[in-house]
C-alpha cells in the first residue's frame, strides 16, 4: 500500500492519490482514509453509498469503478468506525490483490498516523509555499516514527521544484505537478505528470 500524505488539506493529496493510481500499472485500488472530509469518491465520479453492516453500527462502503480508468477501483471512506475497526478495514484494502493507494487525511494527527502506519511506503505531497512545505516535513518526520519510508514528494501546482524541497522533506523530488481543475486529470500535461512520477516511485507497492 502507498500512502499519499500531506500537511494541509488542498495540498493536492487526493488529485495525486488518483493520478497515480491512473498512472501504475494495473490493477490498482484508490483507497479514501479521511473519514472526517471524504472526497475521493466525489473527486473520482463515484457514488459513496455505504451498507450498514448486520449488527453493527458500522458502515462499509462497496469497491466501485472508475467511470473513465477500468484499471482503477475506487473505495470510498467508510463511515462510523471507530479507530481500532478503522486499522482492521485499511489492513483490509491493503491485502487486496490490487495495488493499492492509500488518500490520507491531512496533518499529523492521529487520523493520518492510522494509514501512514498500515501503508508499505509514503509519498508527500505539498504546493510550493514555505508553511505548506513544513507541514509536509512535519507529516514526512510522522511517517518515519511509525516506521515507515517516504520514497518520495511530489510538488503539486508547480513546473519546478528548488533543491531545498528534498532536503526539507528528507525525501527525493519524484516530479512536479501543474494546476489541475475539475474534472481533474483531464489535461495531457497533468496525465504526463503522474505517468512520469509513477515510473520514479521505488518498487511501486
Amino acid at each position: 500500500m502507498l500512502a499519499i500524505a500531506g500537511g494541509k488539506g488542498g495540498s493536492g493529496k487526493t488529485t495525486t492519490t488518483l493520478g497515480l493510481a491512473s498512472a501504475l500499472d494495473g490493477p490498482v485500488l484508490a483507497v479514501d482514509a479521511d473519514r472526517d472530509m471524504p472526497n475521493l469518491h466525489a473527486m473520482a465520479g463515484v457514488e459513496r453509498r455505504v451498507d450498514a453492516v448486520s449488527g453493527k453500527s458500522v458502515c462499509e462502503p462497496s469497491v466501485r469503478s472508475h467511470p473513465t480508468d477500468s484499471t482503477v477501483s475506487v473505495l470510498p471512506a467508510p463511515a462510523g468506525i471507530d479507530d481500532d475497526a478503522f486499522e482492521r478495514w485499511l489492513r483490509t484494502a491493503a491485502d487486496d490483490e490490487r495495488r493499492a493507494v492509500v488518500d490520507c487525511p491531512a496533518g499529523a494527527g492521529p487520523d493520518a498516523a492510522v494509514p501512514l502506519r498500515v501503508a508499505d511506503a509514503v509519498v508527500v505531497v505539498s504546493p510550493l509555499c514555505a508553511p505548506a512545505l513544513r507541514d509536509a516535513a512535519k507529516t514526512a518526520a510522522m511517517a518515519r516514527a511509525l516506521g515507515t519510508p517516504v520514497v518520495g514528494c511530489v510538488v503539486s501546482r508547480s513546473r519546478m521544484a528548488p533543491e531545498a524541497v528534498s532536503d526539507l522533506v528528507g525525501a527525493p523530488v519524484l516530479g512536479t505537478v501543474p494546476e489541475e481543475s475539475s474534472p481533474v486529470l483531464t489535461r495531457p500535461t497533468v496525465r504526463a505528470a503522474y505517468r512520469r512520477i509513477a515510473d520514479r516511485i521505488p518498487g511501486k507497492k
